[in-house]
């Protein structure tokens, strides 16, 4: 598969979500791969048609991501936007992409909460003649059921942590715990592959792995078990798929009498403000960046799919890293 990569920094049309969600360190640079000129409003006045069918509202990600793609998706900007948010329900996901077919949109946009399921709902958007582009996770079904996706490299980001990981701690015994994403979901299954691969060879164990589903109380829950089970010198390392399973770890030790960040190491992914904060005030140790801005790119893609120009495949938006000290310079510039 082709893949065409998009620094964070380009995200076209970030600047116009500044009080809604963030981008980092900014140059104004140009996207190396972005859909031609996908940006601008329908020369029409008929408003364009868009179902958008969201996991939910599980994190702090989810609830900039949705403001970003609602920012983007406006009347202003040429659409009608038709929302529905599954709370993480696979059933009630495709039961939602079905009523937009039903609608008859023009497009529909799909954030899958799992991987798996997705042919048959598929096929029946296309026989309907609507595009489908993905955001943010992806599906196994076959690649002609949908006209792109947009979204993280979630491998590569699993990657970067497991580095990070390998490095600190690799050359002595460390015990780990993982807080996982929602079962079966890319992000889930990409950053376990990613870290696992990074940390091969390497003195880190892992202990136990379960899910907390992207929740802050599910990290909360799943960390008071570990902690039952292990105790709090039985851990070294927690590493979790995204922030708020990470502040959720950080209760939980702090409830426990520990100190999160010393006591028990923490790496996470997403950046999201609170998880920022939790980087600066050394609760978190390293944090992987996931960038929820995706809203302007999947407008513009949705726009050339319609018009009938030629689009990428898969469009990755890269990736930022952050230690404490690197937090803690551009906390202050970040908008989510």
């Amino acid at each position: 598969m082709r893949k065409s990569f998009l620094s964070t920094i380009a995200l076209a049309g970030a600047a116009a979500l500044a009080l809604t969600a963030c981008s980092t360190d900014s140059d104004g640079g140009d996207a190396t791969a972005d859909p031609a000129d996908g940006g601008d409003a329908p020369a029409s006045d008929e408003l364009i048609t868009v179902g958008f069918a969201q996991t939910g509202a599980e994190s702090g990600w989810r609830s900039a991501n949705t403001e970003s793609m609602q920012t983007a998706f406006s009347e202003e900007n040429g659409y009608e936007l038709v929302f529905n948010a599954a709370d993480n329900d696979p059933a009630a996901q495709i039961a939602a992409v079905r009523n937009f077919i039903n609608q008859g949109v023009d497009a529909i946009i799909i954030a899958p909460v799992v991987e798996d399921g997705w042919d048959d709902v598929l096929q029946e958007a296309a026989d309907a003649g609507i595009p489908v582009i993905l955001e943010d996770r992806t599906v196994s079904a076959s690649e002609d059921l949908y006209a792109s996706w947009v979204g993280l490299d979630f491998y590569q980001e699993g990657v970067m942590a497991g580095e990070w990981a390998a490095e600190q701690y690799g050359d002595t015994e460390t015990q780990m715990v993982v807080l996982e994403g929602t079962t079966g979901s890319a992000p889930a299954n990409d950053r376990a592959e990613g870290f696992n691969e990074a940390i091969a060879g390497t003195m880190i164990e892992t202990l136990d792995s379960q899910t907390g589903d992207f929740t802050r109380d599910g990290g909360k829950s799943v960390m008071e078990g570990y902690i039952a089970n292990y105790g709090l010198d039985g851990i070294d390392l927690v590493y979790a798929h995204n922030d708020d399973m990470g502040l959720g770890a950080i209760e939980a030790i702090e409830a426990a009498g520990g100190v999160p960040g010393e006591d028990i190491k923490i790496i996470t992914i997403d950046a999201v403000a609170d998880g920022m904060q939790a980087l600066v005030d050394g609760k978190i140790n390293y944090i992987v960046e996931c960038n929820p801005l995706l809203g302007d790119l999947v407008s513009q893609v949705v726009k050339d799919v319609l018009a009938g120009n030629e689009v990428e495949k898969e469009y990755y938006v890269e990736d930022q890293t952050f230690t404490q000290e690197e937090a803690a310079e551009v906390i202050d510039s970040r908008l989510y």
